[in-house]
């Protein structure tokens, strides 16, 4: 990593050769949520449900599950793909240091079920078997225990002047001064948020960014539903396929940019077993 200079966060450096375009766009339009880009992604999981049997027949005791596979590809496309891991704070562009995916764990599935907050750390010579193993004992802690960005809110929800601490938590938020330890828990100071309706039985919808944090990209991923296709002479065939959404804040990137890299995305999940090799192996697409 780089040597932290004037300027620079505890959880991302300023991108100094930024281009005029993408300098001026947080000058003009500083808010992330006024800044929302929306995309949808449909793969094509036939092929992917074979591997996952294969792999949980041949791997006993260590199974994996199409979200395992989806944060691992996740993943691997935002490494391969960097501008996808920037983020604004205080009208200036940042490379965040680490690679990070969160996403909420329902101890229980009823309507008082308490909710915990999982975050999950990738490193370059992480593969599918090593990201699935991170993701399990994520979930097995929070179904167990409480997360420390749960328990300090819990704190602060006893404490008077609700209004000063709220704006002393924004102050220090947009200057990059927040605590590493709230930054380590709170998802929404991470890479990419994720959110399963698939495992509720709920088809995508689209989630709103935050102003508060650093986090650029949220994904929600849908149930899967067998989908028709149309050959040339018209007929149909139904195909399986898991729809994923995406809200990207647009000043990060480009279309262009976002298209390649919702295309790499849609390679992985389709040819799982490209997941197999380091996050940092690249991949034709």
């Amino acid at each position: 990593m780089a040597k932290r200079r004037w300027g620079d966060r505890v959880d991302g450096r300023v991108i100094r050769d930024i281009d005029s375009m993408h300098y001026f766009m947080p000058l003009m339009y500083p808010n992330r949520c006024d800044n929302e880009a929306y995309m949808r992604l449909n793969i094509n999981i036939e092929k992917t449900e074979e591997y996952i049997k294969k792999w949980n027949n041949e791997h006993d005791g260590d199974p994996i599950t199409i979200f395992d596979l989806v944060i691992t590809g996740v993943m691997k496309s935002i490494y391969l793909r960097p501008q996808m891991n920037r983020f604004i704070a205080n009208k200036t562009v940042f490379q965040r240091n680490d690679l990070t995916a969160a996403f909420v764990v329902k101890k229980q599935f009823r309507d008082d079920g308490e909710e915990n907050l999982a975050r999950v750390v990738a490193e370059g010579n992480d593969n599918l078997r090593s990201m699935a193993t991170k993701i399990h004992d994520q979930i097995e802690f929070c179904k167990n225990n409480t997360d420390e960005s749960t328990k300090a809110m819990n704190f602060l929800q006893k404490l008077p002047f609700k209004h000063f601490i709220g704006w002393a938590a924004r102050s220090l938020d947009s200057r990059g001064w927040m605590p590493q330890s709230v930054i380590a828990t709170d998802p929404y100071q991470c890479t990419v948020v994720l959110s399963n309706l698939g495992s509720i039985g709920m088809n995508i919808g689209y989630h709103h960014l935050m102003n508060w944090g650093t986090n650029s990209i949220f994904i929600v991923i849908g149930k899967k539903r067998l989908i028709p296709h149309y050959t040339s002479d018209g007929v149909a065939r139904m195909r399986k396929e898991l729809e994923l959404s995406f809200t990207i804040d647009e000043r990060i990137a480009d279309g262009y940019y976002y298209a390649k890299s919702l295309k790499l995305l849609k390679r992985l999940l389709e040819n799982p077993e490209l997941l197999e090799e380091p996050l940092s192996t690249e991949v034709n697409y």
